[in-house]
């Protein structure tokens, strides 16, 4: 069945059971609407670099679609908007580095989605808003350094959020515990975070949240201070605020001597004034 054009190339696509696989693809440039009834579409391990616009018209059955080991960059906001009955999405393994928000507006029933082995810099709040039911989101591989603080809101169902080798170097506590679910596991590995007393705080926190878990906390690890550097922040996390306590103590201790010896001098200095005026 010749649907797709690829550079004048005509390329066969394989439709089985509601299932359609292609290969060697470089472009898509024809409309897939006329398959209202598939179920399934496996574009992966193409040489795709962009979606059209009017890439999901008529792909309203769709429930299943393989974007994997692409090309891509950038999701435009409307090229999935159309994908109303989709539960899992596959876009890992691509070089995305930008998603519009409101990409994924139209995808009120997904349920699986992977962005692993991207080229992501920041979760965006307002990015799944309409995913309530979402149960598995996974983000690792990519260059996340930040998490705006109502990205995660809305995902009133979310089960594992994996954020393993990114760029975290810290953690606001409000941004998880804005996760409102039954449970989540959580897995922040391999990411080069800076060991210090807030961190232990915010870690302390998350643990004690009963619906929060975080499954490889053990194999945190400390990227800096370069003292702490490959420790373990599981092992050692009461040792941070009990290091940070003792250096406050010491400057406040130090402070307080400064403070003293002034006023001692002054004093000093007023006695020997008024013993001259006599």
């Amino acid at each position: 069945l010749n649907i797709l054009m690829i550079f004048g190339i005509k390329e066969k696509c394989i439709i089985v059971t509601h299932t359609m696989y292609c290969c060697l693809l470089l472009q898509i440039y024809l409309s897939l609407s006329s398959l209202t009834f598939l179920e399934k579409l496996d574009l992966a391990y193409n040489e795709l670099r962009v979606l059209p616009p009017d890439f999901s018209q008529g792909l309203t059955a769709l429930k299943d679609l393989k974007l994997s080991h692409n090309a891509l960059q950038r999701l435009e906001s409307h090229s999935l908007e159309d994908l109303e009955s989709l539960e899992r999405l596959d876009l890992s393994h691509n070089q995305v580095q930008v998603i519009e928000v409101g990409v994924f507006r139209g995808l009120a029933m997904l349920k699986h989605l992977n962005l692993a082995w991207n080229q992501l810099t920041v979760l965006q709040g307002g990015l799944l808003t309409m995913q309530q039911g979402l149960g598995v989101l996974l983000l690792n591989h990519n260059n996340i350094s930040k998490i705006e603080p109502e990205a995660l809101a809305p995902l009133q169902t979310l089960t594992i959020l994996n954020l393993e080798a990114n760029q975290l170097r810290s953690l606001k506590f409000n941004t998880f515990l804005n996760l409102q679910t039954p449970s989540t596991h959580l897995q922040m590995s391999e990411n080069p975070w800076t060991c210090d007393c807030e961190l232990h705080r915010v870690f302390s926190k998350i643990l004690h949240v009963r619906h929060l878990h975080v499954d490889d906390y053990m194999n945190i690890t400390c990227h800096s201070p370069l003292l702490l550097a490959g420790a373990s922040l599981g092992l050692m996390h009461s040792q941070l605020c009990i290091a940070e306590t003792a250096t406050v103590l010491v400057i406040t201790g130090t402070v307080m001597v400064t403070v003293v010896a002034a006023l001692v001098m002054a004093e000093r200095k007023q006695k020997q004034k008024m013993n001259l005026e006599k």
